[in-house]
């Protein structure tokens, strides 16, 4: 399963985050800019047919919004929205409940990052819908910058309970330092125990929406986009390992 590089540009500014060990909740009632830092004025690559502006995440409504829209930025056709926390997690059970729009060529994502922009290796932690087909979400993992371990690959496609375009689908994996399980609507959907596919870094928690015109194998012909879009973000959580139930939505709470 193809699989690119989630985030190659970082902002200088969040060069050495700090590692967090506290449990957060936060259900976006307004967008806490001490713990989150909103991607603007770059793309990751030639790749993209969006840059990342600021205008395009904000809170609304008691959601996230991160936006997608035709408005040109930079040298992109369109503006596009990515939010970032401030600090790094390490392990633990990482949570949201969001909802998509649909479109070939677009990629919603809720990830977790470290890399080189930072001085780690690149460890990576991934829910992404291709938004062609909302019924699926694919799960990977990123160790040192590969994903798997030669014939283990760490790709793997998973059906929703019900389109993400339709309604909102909670997402959540737990993070161990031998093990991680990956969860949609509360079920156990995969469970990774090969030591070369599970990350070590604590990585920073991502929401992004961006485009491709190049990437058809992967997201499909890009359909232009002529109003604006956005993925609804509900609420998102981080529980530390070894925490239980610290609020009601977390899956930790069914145990």
């Amino acid at each position: 399963m193809k699989r690119l590089l989630a985030c190659l540009s970082i902002a200088a500014t969040l060069a050495t985050p700090t590692l967090a060990q506290e449990a957060f909740f936060d259900d976006f009632d307004k967008l806490d800019t001490g713990r989150w830092y909103v991607s603007d004025g770059w793309s990751n690559g030639a790749h993209q047919n969006c840059q990342w502006a600021n205008d395009q995440v904000r809170a609304e409504n008691g959601n996230l919004r991160v936006g997608f829209a035709p408005k040109p930025k930079g040298e992109r056709q369109y503006s596009c929205g990515e939010i970032q926390t401030r600090k790094a997690y390490g392990f633990g059970t990482y949570e949201t409940r969001l909802k998509t729009p649909k479109g070939s060529g677009l990629n919603s994502a809720f990830f977790t990052y470290i890399g080189p922009q930072q001085g780690k290796p690149h460890d990576e932690i991934d829910f992404e819908i291709l938004l062609r087909d909302t019924a699926h979400v694919e799960t990977t993992t990123f160790v040192n910058g590969k994903s798997g371990d030669g014939e283990i690959g760490s790709g793997q496609s998973h059906a929703l309970p019900q389109p993400s375009d339709q309604d909102y689908v909670t997402f959540a994996f737990t993070w161990e330092p031998n093990r991680l399980r990956y969860y949609i609507d509360g079920e156990l959907v995969r469970t990774m125990d090969t030591p070369a596919t599970i990350p070590s870094n604590p990585q920073r928690i991502f929401f992004s929406l961006w485009g491709s015109d190049t990437l058809t194998d992967w997201m499909g012909a890009f359909a232009p986009i002529t109003a604006p879009i956005a993925m609804g973000v509900d609420w998102v959580a981080f529980t530390p390992l070894g925490q239980s139930c610290a609020f009601d939505q977390s899956i930790l709470c069914r145990n």
